[in-house]
């Protein structure tokens, strides 16, 4: 850059406030921004889920910028959705699109979006698992706002695990400072889901004989079998709680202590695979998620980790 045609001091002001400006550009440690990376794989999921089901469009509509030209997902479409549940859904979204931009930021600017189903076949794999059984009909997550509701269950919990987890290894303030804001809003998303579902967890979910709550226990167990690292998870239906005293149901989870439950990389992929397999794509992610840590697990790769996993 020229100087020459600017006075002294004016010239040593601006070169000043040039190297200050580069000092302030925080350099994140490689393992925080691969866990950043994997993180952005699930907020594109909950945008597009949220999005498409209540608006019945996603980010090719809302922010093209970020889905930076990746796949659109499979299957996914607006629900039948009550006035209620289609404005808290609407809210979701919005907000996963500030999750977008943030975590993109952070992470070096990101990736194009991965490939997504979020068909209603593959909801109804997650629920015939849950069960044991092949359900008939076959469960539909964008027939009615409490199949959507059940299917929004299924989500978000993860992800916020996750950032727990990943809370524990971060190296950098920045990072944490970041993790601290999308925890806030994922725990209220969930927290709201939750609650939603709470208010009916003795209602039938028609056509099925099941219950709620008894869906909601059964899609929790699912997660804790496929993340193969205990009980990290659990449904609405009413337990001996874990400080020794007895409540209704179960609003939040809430493991020892009444704090989070944290999940590894590992088993997060291994859930939202639904393969119970960190290196077997499917589920949602039919052929794998972006990223330094998903191509790194991938049987054959010669893509290395900085994070000790």
């Amino acid at each position: 850059m020229a100087f020459s045609s600017s006075p002294p001091l004016l010239n040593l002001l601006l070169l000043t406030t040039l190297i200050v400006s580069a000092q302030q550009q925080t350099v994140l440690p490689s393992c925080d921004v691969e866990l950043l990376q994997l993180a952005l794989n699930f907020q594109f999921l909950e945008a597009e889920f949220f999005l498409y089901s209540s608006l019945g469009y996603g980010l090719d509509t809302v922010a093209p910028d970020l889905a930076k030209g990746g796949p659109s997902p499979i299957g996914v479409k607006k629900a039948y959705l009550d006035r209620l549940v289609r404005d808290i859904m609407v809210q979701f979204g919005y907000q996963e699109i500030g999750h977008l931009r943030t975590v993109m930021q952070a992470a070096g600017g990101g990736f194009p979006r991965p490939l997504i189903d979020l068909s209603s076949t593959q909801f109804s794999r997650v629920m015939d698992a849950a069960f044991g059984t092949t359900l008939q009909p076959p469960f539909d997550p964008y027939a009615n706002s409490l199949n959507f509701l059940l299917a929004s269950y299924i989500i978000p919990y993860v992800g916020l695990t996750g950032l727990v987890g990943s809370a524990q290894i971060f190296n950098s303030t920045t990072t944490h400072k970041i993790a601290a804001g999308l925890m806030a809003i994922e725990s209220g998303q969930d927290a709201a889901i939750r609650t939603l579902l709470y208010q009916r967890s003795l209602q039938r979910v028609f056509p099925y004989r099941f219950t709620v709550g008894v869906a909601t226990d059964r899609i929790s167990r699912l997660r804790n079998s496929l993340g193969r690292a205990g009980v990290k998870d659990s449904g609405l239906l009413a337990r001996k709680n874990r400080t020794g005293g007895h409540s209704m149901g179960e609003i939040v989870v809430w493991g020892p202590d009444s704090l989070a439950y944290a999940r590894t990389p590992m088993e997060l992929l291994r859930i939202f695979y639904g393969t119970g397999n960190e290196s077997l794509p499917g589920g949602f992610f039919p052929v794998g998620v972006r990223g330094t840590i998903g191509q790194a697990l991938l049987p054959g790769s010669d893509v290395n980790t900085t994070c000790l996993l």
